[in-house]
């Protein structure tokens, strides 16, 4: 779990993300479909193009910010986003490419405002975060498997 620092920094963070969460997302598909273009074929580009995939990972942001605390009060959410994930495949490792472009890109458009101690809370709570998403997709692919035989 997380430490109650680290809960206190994420919410601080609340308005910025509010303000740019988009140029956050957009940053960070960006500069990961740039890099690992592999990954392209798990998103859809043209929800890309069009601002709607940036827009929905904003607001799962700022949910998962907003409610760091009680990271449960998100469980609504999460059938349809793992099972969206389990419909592209998405693995366990590609976790931490995820994270890493996405604390690259709270430090790109925030420049010298994400202090080491916001993006290392940042990196903490990601890291919480996917490990739930993990857990949930892992027993979804089981089910899968299981329904086959």
């Amino acid at each position: 779990m997380l430490s109650e620092k680290t809960i206190e920094i994420i919410k601080s963070t609340v308005p910025v993300l509010k303000i740019h969460g988009m140029e956050i997302t957009k940053m960070f598909y960006k500069n990961m479909l740039e890099e690992n273009p592999e990954l392209k074929n798990m998103f859809d580009m043209s929800k890309q193009a069009n601002g709607e995939q940036p827009k929905a990972l904003a607001m799962t942001i700022l949910a998962a910010a907003q409610n760091i605390e009680n990271l449960g009060a998100l469980a609504p959410a999460l059938p349809k986003i793992v099972s969206k994930h389990v419909s592209l495949g998405v693995k366990p490792e590609e976790y931490p490419i995820v994270g890493k472009y996405l604390l690259l890109a709270i430090k790109e458009v925030l420049g010298d405002a994400a202090t080491d101690e916001i993006i290392n809370a940042w990196g903490e709570a990601y890291g919480v975060i996917a490990n739930i998403f993990i857990e949930l997709e892992k027993k979804a692919y089981e089910e899968l498997e299981a329904n086959k035989n």
